[in-house]
């Protein structure tokens, strides 16, 4: 197995030649598939009753190009060898479509990440207030205008142009791309958190402990006994941070611990794999516990137009509520769903 590695734009890749041969389409069409499945697993899994928001629009659009890339895969593979619109396709287009795939979504890490945390801090800042029709517009404009640009960015770029020249010449090999954006990206979290779970671990071992499992509204949720002078506003950004703790490792727990795995081990995952609705509403869930934190002092849980996360229900974590048939317990007490 060869490397190749190159650094544009604070982006690094590197090029692993596989030895299989592009009759191995069937694997890589699964794969995708795979993907594609785990993907619509996942929006059908989300909390529905969430506002409009950049990463909604690109984990759809995301799943769209999964799909657009499967059933170019589908077809050349059924043909093998056609004309269409006067272009020959061949099995060697399967291998460049993906490259050019790979290429674009390793470099789309930042941009998103960027976007998505401007997006929560203008919403949550209130600082303009579009129309609902405005808003679903402005939103789908400016994922259609991130992928045509980094699209465009990745076919006009010297180097990678030369690479995928220069596959042309060894067609019999199919090269995949690992972008060093996710990696740096994963980093930054799991770094964050660490730091965050070291500032704070008595008072995160304090709620751990005082939590208990039961059934409300035919839910399983945890709770943990919240203090009786609880207001819905919050001002202490050392009293909130353990409780957003439990809050994002009791979803993400599982998915952070293979965010370490990878790192530590230094997995290296294709960039059309690593770029999937699983990570990005892992990051989606980090960027709005951020904003949270950051602007507590000014936070209302009774606004509605608040960030609301798919899977982390951020605002159970500390709204005073009473319960009055459990157990007799009628103090507030927080939800963590």
């Amino acid at each position: 197995m060869t490397a190749l590695s190159s650094e544009n734009c604070s982006f690094q890749y590197q090029l692993h030649q596989t030895n299989q041969p592009l009759d191995g389409n069937c694997l890589l069409f699964l794969i995708i598939l795979g993907k594609i499945l785990l993907n619509i697993l996942t929006l059908v899994m989300r909390r529905k009753n969430t506002y409009q928001n950049f990463m909604e629009y690109f984990c759809i659009s995301l799943t769209f190009i999964d799909l657009l890339l499967l059933v170019n895969i589908s077809i050349i593979s059924y043909f093998r060898d056609f004309v269409l619109l006067g272009i020959r396709f061949t099995t060697y287009h399967i291998c460049l479509f993906t490259q050019i795939i790979s290429f674009t979504y390793g470099f789309l890490h930042y941009p998103v990440f960027l976007i998505a945390c401007v997006d929560y801090y203008l919403n949550f800042s209130k600082t303009t207030k579009l129309p609902f029709k405005c808003q679903k517009f402005f939103y789908f404009f400016t994922v259609i205008l991130i992928w045509i640009s980094v699209l465009a960015y990745v076919l006009g770029d010297p180097t990678i142009y030369q690479s995928l020249k220069a596959q042309n010449v060894y067609s019999h090999q199919c090269p995949f791309y690992i972008s060093s954006q996710s990696y740096w990206l994963s980093f930054f979290i799991v770094v964050i958190l660490f730091m965050a779970f070291t500032t704070s671990w008595s008072e995160v071992i304090t709620l751990i402990q005082a939590m208990r499992v039961t059934s409300y509204m035919n839910e399983t949720i945890l709770y943990f006994p919240f203090s009786s002078h609880s207001s819905y506003t919050v001002s202490s950004k050392k009293i909130l941070l353990p409780k957003f703790i439990i809050c994002f490792l009791g979803t993400w727990l599982p998915f952070v611990l293979l965010q370490v795995i990878i790192l530590l081990l230094k997995v290296q995952i294709p960039a059309y794999i690593e770029m999937n609705i699983p990570w990005l509403y892992f990051v989606n869930s980090f960027l709005i516990a951020t904003v949270y934190w950051f602007n507590c002092h000014k936070l209302d849980l009774r606004d509605i137009a608040l960030p609301v996360d798919p899977f982390v229900n951020w605002k159970c974590c500390f709204i005073p509520l009473t319960i009055h048939n459990l157990e007799q317990i009628e103090k507030p007490i927080s939800i963590i769903i």
